[in-house]
């Protein structure tokens, strides 16, 4: 991998992480596009890194306040609670599918292709559902809501169909408003983008050279400065504009990509 292709693919997942379009979509996608090959697909899990700290830096307050709560206040012990309980079935899912998701599901072009048009029309669904929340803050979400949202989480396994896209469609139709749904969901990839990163660097460390981890590095920073910007600015765009402009994005890229790989397989 040359170093302007780990600088694509770092602003890639930066931009696309928590937006919900499918990071891993986009990056399986660019990297068969350009040929690039890493070990056990390796890169695309371990720039997350950079993601993850974008979002530990823009909500550091906010996470500090938590922690000094955390021992005299029930309502953070509960929201706490909520998240950990939230990320337990991607959890127990991604760990005991690892082997099947990164040989099988990581190397179908059509499948990724498939899940973005498909969660694109879901998005657009839901966008328009005329739905009446009954939570407009990510720290008044019950236990069992959360859990349920971990569970949609647990989809995003598939690659295509978006972490962020299943737990923000989860929140909306259990009662979220569209803010608190995407903060949820911010909170929620924090546990869930760091075990994947110390899971996949576990398992995958051996097959790693000079060359991949500089790759990554690389990456890493990209994705990080990418997704700081992102997460400033991506509450107040989706309670501005709601989902739509995702779903199109996603119907966009995934049908492009179907009517690619439907010439190439024509011509070949």
């Amino acid at each position: 991998m040359q170093t302007w292709q780990a600088i694509l693919l770092g602003f890639i997942e930066g931009l696309t992480e928590f937006l919900p379009v499918s990071s891993t979509g986009h990056l399986l996608l660019v990297q068969r596009l350009l040929g690039i090959s890493s070990p056990g697909q390796t890169f695309v899990v371990l720039i997350q890194l950079g993601a993850i700290l974008a979002i530990l830096t823009v909500y550091a307050a906010k996470l500090l306040r938590l922690l000094l709560d955390l021992p005299r206040d029930p309502r953070t012990r509960r929201f706490v609670l909520a998240v950990l309980i939230a990320f337990l079935p991607a959890a127990v899912i991604g760990a005991a599918a690892h082997r099947y998701i990164k040989a099988v599901l990581f190397e179908s072009p059509w499948l990724v292709c498939t899940t973005l048009v498909v969660g694109g029309v879901v998005l657009l669904f839901v966008d328009r559902l005329r739905l009446q929340p009954r939570y407009h803050d990510a720290m008044d979400f019950p236990v069992p809501v959360a859990f349920a949202i971990g569970l949609c989480q647990a989809a995003a396994m598939i690659p295509g169909v978006s972490r962020s896209g299943a737990t923000i469609v989860g929140a909306l139709l259990l009662g979220a408003d569209k803010r608190s749904a995407t903060e949820f969901s911010f909170f929620l990839a924090m546990p869930t983008m760091t075990g994947a990163f110390a899971y996949d660097l576990y398992k995958n460390y051996e097959l790693l050279s000079f060359g991949d981890v500089t790759n990554i590095a690389i990456g890493f920073v990209v994705s990080f400065i990418t997704g700081v910007v992102v997460v400033r600015y991506l509450l107040d765009f989706v309670s501005r504009h709601g989902f739509a402009p995702f779903g199109w994005w996603r119907i966009v890229v995934g049908g492009i990509g179907l009517g690619a790989l439907g010439a190439l397989a024509v011509l070949g």
